[in-house]
């Protein structure tokens, strides 16, 4: 008991106070109380209990009564404090008013859980009411944003259709929006920036689509709106739009206007926008307006672009002064990149050449590079161009360009323009300057000396002096071994000298250090094709294709290789892919033609026969064939204007005239047949075959000069005869070989005796006389005296005029045997 404390009667109620309580606990007025109704109604209102913070608001099942209510029964007096006693000097707790907020139940054997997750989960929560008309007016506003993020991706992945699809879905949804919230009444918090995003965007997917009248009137209708801010730069735009019209006047005048309407403070911008005014002017042809404009850029932020149009400018107006100027201002221009020292390691520190290594070629390099690869190509067109019009010579103004590139940052461009120095001289025919330019460089550094030798060798090959080139091209490869260049020159001295294989390994070593050297690959196909090694240069030119898909040389080299391998199907193949990239090659056409004469087929072949005579009407070839053709099928009127034309290229030539006469023989008309025999015996009085058709002729027609023609044809008989005598050996033989050659060498430089349609043609022409006249083009031999007539025996036709023909038609039907008509 010495703990138990009893009162004193002089002190104060110890339960004073006992009934006053806060009357926000006041359990009688909770219906009435909207908070506590709402919070029991919602998850808040079944949270497990908490502290006694917040008493009797968050205790959910727990009975608000005394701190005595939940406590179990304790063994002895000592398991609760007494009522009356103050335990070490400790405030008595409140025991009607305030809950203690835990339970000493929870000690008794049970499972310590401070979160109350033994009680389930909380029950889901309300589902939002989307019947209002703000959530409606939300719903809608996230749908015009998700469609405007669309039409831009849709844009960055290049679909421009989708992009302006969805943008105009976009303007749709944003008209709906605002009608909508005026319905409701909340015009007042209509978003102007989401209208800007769509009409900007809708104009911009306009513009980029080539709607450009629908751009400029979207544009329009952003600018003349006063409620968005900045609206005014859109005129670029618009500026941009006119600009790609050409209409360069209005473009100008937009431009100004949105100058106008961006602040000092906007300096970048500013300038891009004096930059389109000066190309503007540029493109009408107001060189000092540009001029004006460039200049303002220069003295404010200079530049590598402007700096060039700049020069351009002075260039079109001829100022020679302001063109030095100009250049000098160029060159000095700052790039902003760092050195290329930064890019190589000063220690052996492995995490420094870790970083090194992962910002060596990364995209901010990658940028640095192409940038000072576009000032460096800019200064090199600059210098290109005014060298010739700063000085009396183009020497003396390459001289001081280089000069001035000497003393500046771009020190490593005054070799490359002094090689492109004697680039210029070749160009102007001038070869022994550009050698000597070239020479100079042997004593400079093993780069610059690689390019000059490997310049002058290529120079010599074409000349064809290959000891030079050969030699200097040993003299490149010594400067630098891998120059695939100096390497594919060696080659090509080597080409020529016939040592293929050598050549062929200075083509692969050329490959090996530059894979995507086209040239050795090239080079390397037509060695092994001089090899016979056909399936390897099959391979090259395979690989090259993949390279070079539009180049005609590849292809036709795959075509004339499948030929070379018989697969005249591939080689076809190859042959149309290649008209669809030169159609007006008369060479290639033939060759289509040749390959399906081959193949039988004479109806394609005529086309691209036919095709190949309207592009190139001089090929002896192709005219002999259209002419052979048209005798095929018996239209010999269209066969005459053929031969006629190898007639006026090959006025010397016997057998063209010869033909000419047969075809108006075989049509039947034997008064112009005689006129052309007669016309060809006045150039070559000496020709056999000439005077036996114009006996045959007259004899039928009847006419007196059969006697004449027939004296002549004696004495020429009779002069063949003494050729023959004095011809020493090998007659029979020699004699054997003229009769199946005598077509084939009549055709004069004809080559076609040796490929099929040759062959094919030398049978049908074969009837056809030959000359030994001193007017033909062709060496000098002896005839073949044994002519057959193709019209049969001579005792079959009639001696006198006056006998009566057994046949109407014989004489044309006697033309028409296989030995004068083509296959």
């Amino acid at each position: 008991m010495e703990n138990v404390h009893l009162a004193a009667e002089d002190e104060d109620d110890l339960y004073s106070g006992y009934n006053d309580y806060n009357p926000t606990f006041d359990s009688e007025e909770l219906d009435n109380d909207v908070g506590f109704q709402q919070a029991v109604r919602t998850s808040h209102g079944r949270r497990p209990p908490m502290t006694a913070k917040f008493p009797g608001t968050a205790l959910g099942g727990r009975p608000i009564g005394t701190s005595f209510g939940s406590r179990m029964p304790m063994g002895s007096s000592m398991g609760r404090p007494a009522t009356g006693a103050v335990q070490d000097g400790a405030a008595r707790p409140m025991t009607a008013v305030r809950a203690a907020g835990y339970s000493s139940s929870l000690a008794r054997g049970s499972t310590f859980d401070p979160l109350g997750q033994s009680k389930g989960p909380a029950p889901p929560l309300e589902a939002k009411n989307e019947d209002t008309p703000e959530e409606k007016i939300k719903i809608l506003e996230k749908k015009v944003n998700d469609l405007i993020e669309e039409s831009c991706l849709a844009q960055g992945n290049g679909d421009l259709q989708l992009a302006l699809e969805k943008a105009k879905e976009a303007g749709r949804k944003e008209r709906a929006l605002v009608r909508q919230r005026e319905q409701t009444g909340t015009a007042d918090h209509i978003t102007l920036d989401l209208t800007y995003s769509v009409l900007f965007n809708l104009a911009n997917q306009y513009a980029n689509n080539d709607m450009n009248t629908e751009a400029l009137n979207t544009y329009q209708v952003i600018v003349k709106n006063k409620m968005f801010n900045n609206a005014g730069r859109l005129k670029v735009n618009m500026g941009n739009i006119y600009f790609k019209q050409k209409n360069y006047p209005k473009a100008i005048k937009f431009y100004r206007m949105a100058l106008d309407q961006i602040s000092n403070a906007h300096t970048e911008m500013r300038i891009k926008i004096m930059q389109n005014i000066g190309v503007s002017f540029i493109r009408m042809g107001q060189y000092s307006d540009a001029i004006t404009s460039f200049d303002h850029i220069m003295s404010e932020s200079p530049n590598i672009k402007t700096g060039f149009n700049l020069i351009l400018c002075y260039y079109a107006i001829g100022d020679r002064e302001r063109m030095k100027k100009s250049f000098q201002k160029l060159i000095c221009v700052l790039l902003g990149i760092d050195e290329e020292d930064k890019y190589i390691s000063p220690n052996d520190d492995p995490h420094t050449n870790l970083l090194i290594e992962a910002i060596k070629n990364d995209q901010l390099h990658q940028m640095e590079r192409e940038r000072k690869a576009l000032a460096e190509k800019y200064i090199m067109t600059s210098a290109k161009l005014i060298a010739p019009a700063i000085e009396s010579t183009f020497a003396a103004g390459f001289d001081w360009c280089v000069d001035m590139v000497k003393s500046s940052q771009y020190v490593e461009l005054a070799n490359d323009l002094e090689i492109n120095k004697a680039i210029t001289y070749l160009r102007q025919k001038e070869f022994n300057q550009a050698v000597e330019t070239l020479k100079t460089f042997e004593k400079k550094d093993s780069r610059v000396k690689s390019a000059a030798a490997t310049n002058l060798s290529f120079l010599y090959f074409l000349e064809k002096d290959y000891d030079q080139a050969d030699r200097y091209a040993d003299l490149a490869m010594n400067a630098d071994r891998y120059n695939p260049a100096a390497l594919i020159n060696k080659g090509n001295t080597v080409f020529v000298k016939e040592d293929y294989e050598k050549a062929a390994e200075f083509y692969k070593e050329a490959l090996r250090n530059d894979s995507s050297c086209t040239e050795a690959l090239y080079n390397l196909g037509l060695t092994y094709k001089r090899l016979g090694r056909l399936e390897e240069a099959l391979d090259c030119f395979l690989k090259l294709h993949a390279i070079l898909r539009n180049s005609a040389q590849v292809m036709y080299q795959l075509a004339n290789l499948y030929e070379m391998l018989e697969d005249p199907h591939q080689a076809i193949e190859w042959l149309m892919q290649l008209i669809t990239v030169t159609p007006t090659d008369p060479h290639v056409l033939a060759k289509l033609g040749e390959l399906y004469d081959n193949e039988g087929d004479k109806s394609q072949a005529f086309q691209y026969y036919y095709e190949s005579f309207r592009y190139f009407p001089s090929n002896i070839e192709v005219i002999e064939w259209l002419g052979a053709y048209y005798i095929d099928t018996q239209f010999c009127e269209k066969a005459i204007q053929y031969f006629e034309r190898a007639t006026l290229i090959q006025p010397n030539n016997v057998v063209w005239q010869l033909m000419v006469a047969s075809c108006y023989r075989r049509s039947g008309n034997y008064q112009k047949a005689l006129e052309t025999y007669k016309d060809i015996h006045r150039k070559f009085p000496e020709n056999v075959e000439c005077l036996r058709f114009l006996v045959r002729l007259c004899t039928d027609m009847g006419l007196k000069e059969v006697q004449d023609y027939a004296t002549k044809l004696k004495k020429v008989e009779k002069m063949k005869e003494i050729r023959e005598q004095r011809v020493k050996s090998g007659r029979e033989s020699s004699a054997r070989g003229r009769r199946e050659g005598s077509a084939s060498s009549d055709s004069g430089q004809s080559s076609h005796g040796t490929s099929a349609k040759g062959e094919r043609l030398s049978v049908k022409l074969r009837s056809l006389p030959g000359s030994n006249e001193p007017y033909e083009a062709s060496s000098q031999r002896d005839l073949d005296a044994s002519y057959v007539d193709p019209l049969g025996p001579q005792m079959e036709r009639p001696k006198t005029a006056a006998k009566k023909r057994t046949e109407e038609d014989e004489f044309a039907d006697e033309e028409l045997g296989d030995d004068l008509l083509p296959e």
